[in-house]
């Protein structure tokens, strides 16, 4: 069975009958660039943040990285899921505290480093089983994973103050922690 005739191009239609599972949207988010300056406003669901250079490289320095963003989401993710497994276990961790850093290295290469800090009466055998959990993180099996980026294209003339231009990829925000 193939989908129906809407005018699209042969690539827009698909087979059905072979098609793997369908992907489910679990989080969104909108980043938007307007002006000569690198800063970016970002919608998430009905979170607002925003993204800059440092003005060591032509930015404002107005906003965290794209890379302090990025930082940003593992350590989170990181804290959350742990808090969340122990909360589930009934175990007394009272702090997550998780240090990032970004760090460049001979011919163009990088890396990232994370130190977990786990404050509470926990034994040994706990606060093993929460660094095994870290590296099972959706955000950090994400970035270890290599995570496929699929590009989506949307070739829409967009008008404002009289200029054309065309639309890159389209989402709808919106999202949450998994």
């Amino acid at each position: 069975m193939t989908a129906p005739r809407t005018g699209h191009t042969p690539e827009d239609t698909m087979d059905t009958t072979t098609e793997a599972p369908a992907f489910v949207r679990s989080a969104a988010a909108v980043a938007t660039s307007t002006g000569d300056d690198y800063r970016v406003d970002i919608r998430s669901g009905h979170h607002k943040l925003a993204a800059d250079e440092p003005a060591s490289v032509g930015g404002g320095d107005t906003a965290t990285t794209p890379v302090g963003l990025l930082l940003s989401a593992l350590g989170s993710c990181t804290a959350i899921t742990l808090r969340m497994y122990a909360q589930r276990k009934g175990w007394p961790l009272e702090t997550v505290r998780v240090h990032l850093g970004y760090e460049k290295g001979p011919e163009s290469s990088v890396r990232i480093t994370r130190r977990i800090e786990l404050l509470g009466d926990l034994d040994e055998a706990q606060r093993a089983r929460l660094r095994d959990i870290a590296d099972r993180t959706p955000v950090t099996r994400a970035v270890r994973g290599g995570t496929p980026i699929v590009e989506q294209r949307h070739n829409a003339a967009v008008h404002r103050e009289g200029a054309v231009g065309t639309v890159g990829a389209v989402g709808q925000e919106g999202g949450h922690h998994e």
